[in-house]
């Protein structure tokens, strides 16, 4: 069926009129490529020159795969090792295995290959005597550290510490919480492999008259909550007794801080109280 386009409504039913576009004249040597033609430019003359759907069209999406392609032709992805499986965390001991007394403890601290990293090798062994008035525990070696524990600019600040509440440092059992230098140690996964239990057994193998703990992640072993880090007024209590401890923040991080040290002194002034002369015993 063809369809003429009328512009003059006053046509009489049934004549046609020929319309002609872009001044051309209509004839019989008219083809279909005039046609289209003058169509188009007529709709281009009403201001009609795109083409709308009403659905989006994703140009940047990739061609389907061709049907005809069959499973052995179509692409495979490339070959990948298999990851290894993550190494389960043991435990460093079991509490009941821990050595029993103190002198085999420090051996086996030194010695035990699971403990720790596994290295060996830059171990610094606690120093002092069971059942001392206080027990200082920090959370590593200093970096220098070769005999003995805190030998460099910790340490000087602790001397200065416990010279300023009446105390040596050889009246003083002094530990730490891993038995060599650990830069960026994992703290969270060595609790889960039971540091904290073997730092509690320590601690009661001493038996001192209170501990003082430098750094919240040594703290937090003890069950000083990590979210109370640095803060003090902490006390731990043990099965058999209840002991006196107080958790300040790493010694390290004093260096330099003047208010620091001033809220430290403080808060050493009301733990140890007016009745403190540094000869305290278990």
């Amino acid at each position: 069926m063809n369809y003429r386009l009328c512009l003059d409504c006053s046509v009489a039913a049934g004549q046609d009129r020929n319309v002609t576009f872009s001044g051309e004249t209509g004839g019989a040597g008219r083809t279909l490529a005039h046609d289209l033609r003058a169509a188009l430019a007529w709709w281009r003359d009403a201001g009609v020159d795109l083409d709308f759907v009403d659905e989006a069209a994703d140009w940047l999406a990739k061609p389907p795969a061709d049907p005809a392609q069959t499973e052995a032709e179509a692409p495979r992805p490339a070959w990948e090792p298999p990851r290894p499986a993550a190494p389960a965390q043991h435990r460093i001991a079991e509490k009941d295995s821990l050595p029993a007394d103190l002198a085999a403890f420090t051996a086996w601290w030194l010695a035990e290959a699971d403990f720790g990293d596994g290295a060996v090798t830059g171990r610094i062994a606690p120093s002092g005597m069971p059942g001392a008035a206080l027990m200082v525990l920090v959370e590593e070696p200093e970096a220098g550290d070769a005999d003995s524990l805190l030998s460099g600019p910790e340490g000087k600040l602790l001397g200065a510490i416990l010279a300023a509440i009446g105390l040596a440092r050889d009246q003083v059992y002094l530990a730490s919480a891993l038995p060599r230098h650990t830069p960026a140690a994992d703290w969270q996964a060595l609790a889960v492999m039971g540091l904290g239990e073997v730092l509690d057994h320590h601690v009661r193998l001493v038996a001192p008259g209170r501990l003082l703990v430098f750094g919240g992640n040594a703290s937090s072993l003890l069950g000083h909550g990590p979210a109370n880090s640095g803060k003090t007024l902490s006390k731990i209590y043990h099965e058999e007794r209840g002991l006196s401890a107080l958790a300040v923040p790493a010694l390290g991080s004093l260096a330099g801080r003047p208010r620091g040290k001033a809220a430290l002194w403080r808060a050493l002034l009301e733990w140890l109280g007016p009745d403190w002369t540094g000869t305290e015993q278990t």
